[in-house]
């Protein structure tokens, strides 16, 4: 194994707080269009709202991304690798509390979850909404996919030990980790294909999106490779970062495509095998191309106007836009006493964002941000922290 050569720290890089909001603005508009009838109607403008959840493609590729990084620099600098305790402590601390949160209101608050079983409070507390059909509550919908990462975050500390080992092989491990995502969601689409799996129920399961994780693990092997100088052959990646616009246009190619016929049904039908395999492998064309500038290459204006206050900022209150959004967007329609399937679009999309936003800022201040005071690095035997996880935890504590 080359010894590391440069970058022994592990940075964060806070212009991929902007790449996190893009992708919950993005959740945001598919579901406004959903709720004002937008994605299903005749206009072009219903095709690319009916492919925003590409926003969780995004979500999946930087967890991947963000979670793996701290255990292929450790084991790329001789380091003692993360503490799965601390590391799951940290995920759930980051998690857990604003959601249960939004969970409490949303069963009670809202008129349609109303009487909620002690099933549903179980279900959706312990984040398990999407292993029986039809479990997801008013409110509560886009929580699949959180559900879903949760799962992942617990694999993660066995998916490091199996793909890392004990050396440095920057080169294998990446193939692995693109072969073995593809592979399992290949398999698992073909298990739906042949109608052993349920295209409703199954498609929010991890299996189905192992190779949108896999793709932000590969990605942060290659970033730790470049940036502790041992792999000098991946240096093509920083070239590609250098061109954030040639990259963006990859992505809004790819996303152009997915919202043609072949991407599936625009509305809640269930769409075939091959229809979701293929909009899972455009979506993750469009994910690693937004990201990949952002996270390689060197320091831009670009990444400078990003990574800046209000982008920060704005990463920060993301998650609780996500988890909130749809919160507001049933309450407008209460309130208002709208039919559902009507309104603008534009002017839905602005009051749910602002209301998110609001709600947002409410839960980071009085929820999130003093619970991650419980986040950092847990002392040792002895009361010193070591300085790996010291920076593991820096460089992932906003993820």
């Amino acid at each position: 194994m080359s010894a590391p050569t440069t970058d022994q720290g592990l940075r964060r890089l806070p212009a991929l707080d902007a790449v996190r909001v893009i992708g919950a603005l993005a959740v945001v508009g598919h579901h406004v269009g959903f709720a004002t009838g937008a994605n299903t109607g005749d206009s072009g403008l219903g095709s690319w709202l009916s492919r925003l959840d590409v926003g969780v493609a995004v979500f999946f590729v930087l967890s991947g991304f963000l979670l793996f990084r701290p255990y292929a620099h450790t084991l790329a600098t001789r380091q003692r690798p993360p503490s799965a305790r601390r590391y799951l402590w940290r995920r759930a601390t980051r998690i857990l509390p604003a959601y249960w949160v939004t969970v409490v209101v949303c069963l009670l608050v809202l008129p349609q979850n109303r009487p909620a079983s002690a099933g549903d409070w179980w279900r959706h507390l312990a984040l398990a909404q999407i292993y029986e059909p039809r479990q997801l509550r008013h409110g509560l919908s886009q929580t699949w996919s959180l559900a879903t990462e949760a799962a992942f975050y617990l694999l993660l500390p066995l998916l490091a030990a199996l793909l890392l080992g004990r050396r440095w092989r920057p080169g294998r491990t990446t193939v692995v980790i693109v072969v073995a995502g593809l592979a399992v969601t290949a398999g698992w689409v073909a298990l739906m294909g042949l109608g052993l799996l349920d295209l409703g129920l199954h498609t929010m399961w991890l299996p189905s999106y192992a190779g949108w994780f896999g793709a932000g693990m590969a990605l942060a092997t290659v970033h730790v490779s470049l940036r502790t100088g041992t792999g000098h052959r991946w240096r093509w990646l920083d070239d590609l970062g250098t061109a954030p616009l040639a990259c963006w246009s990859v992505a809004l190619a790819a996303l152009a495509v997915a919202t043609t016929p072949i991407g599936g049904p625009r509305d809640l039908a269930e769409p075939t095998a091959a229809q979701f395999g293929l909009k899972m492998a455009l979506y993750a064309v469009v994910a690693v191309m937004l990201v990949l500038p952002v996270a390689f290459g060197p320091d831009t204006r670009t990444k400078a106007v990003l990574g800046g206050v209000v982008g920060r900022w704005l990463g920060r209150v993301s998650y609780g836009l996500f988890l909130w959004h749809p919160f507001v967007l049933e309450g407008i329609y209460l309130l208002t006493d709208r039919p559902n399937f009507t309104g603008d679009t534009g002017q839905i999309f602005v009051l749910t964002v602002a209301g998110g936003l609001v709600l947002a800022a409410l839960s980071y201040y009085a929820v999130e941000r003093p619970f991650q005071r419980w986040n950092g690095p847990w002392p040792r035997r002895g009361g010193s922290t070591t300085e790996n996880q010291s920076t593991v935890t820096a460089a992932t504590a906003a993820s």
